[in-house]
């Protein structure tokens, strides 16, 4: 009785000729795709089980006679499976083990960030222009003494001297935002 397509598809390679596969050409496979696996053994051994699986699935292709050995149909499907795992592996974001969700940066709250920018300009209009002046050159300018003490003409110890009064003044205008944070 000829075999029909749903016959033949429900075949399955025996667990002997399977076990015998794998005894003469698991060592080879896998040498093979550690080279494609660029040396990870357990990703090759993963591929190298769903090549031999594969052998199991299809015994038509081990049995076909037109090569004197099922090597080189063993290394075309273990090349495809693996082309197969990278390309699933790059499609889909990278998995993120515990210990990176820990160390992960938290979402920033713009609504605090600018609330806090309402506040310094609020506390900045209620300095002195003197005062104000020095502090836009310093932190918001990026200018050095020597620097911020040309741009408004007058000498590096009164840049200074307004510096501190000023952040201290801050200090008392927005008590919640010291932290700590001075500037020499």
């Amino acid at each position: 009785m000829p075999a029909t397509a749903d016959t033949t598809t429900r075949r399955r390679t025996d667990a002997h000729s399977l076990a015998r596969l794998h005894r003469e050409h698991g060592k080879a496979l896998q040498g093979f795709l550690l080279g494609l696996t660029f040396g990870d053994r357990h990703r090759a051994e993963d591929l190298l089980q769903e090549t031999l699986f594969r052998a199991w699935k299809h015994p038509e292709a081990l049995e076909s006679g037109a090569h004197a050995s099922p090597r080189p149909w063993l290394y075309t499907v273990a090349r495809r499976v693996a082309i197969d795992a990278r390309r699933a592996r790059l499609a889909r974001p990278a998995e993120v083990g515990p210990d990176g969700l820990e160390h992960s940066p938290a979402d920033e709250d713009r609504t605090e960030r600018s609330a806090a920018v309402l506040d310094v300009r609020e506390a900045l209009r209620s300095l002195s222009s003197d005062h104000r002046a020095v502090l836009l050159q310093i932190y918001f300018h990026g200018a050095s003494v020597c620097e911020a003490a040309e741009a408004l003409g007058v000498p590096a110890g009164t840049v200074k001297s307004r510096t501190h009064y000023a952040l201290r003044a801050l200090r008392e205008l927005l008590p919640g935002y010291d932290r700590g944070d001075r500037r020499p």
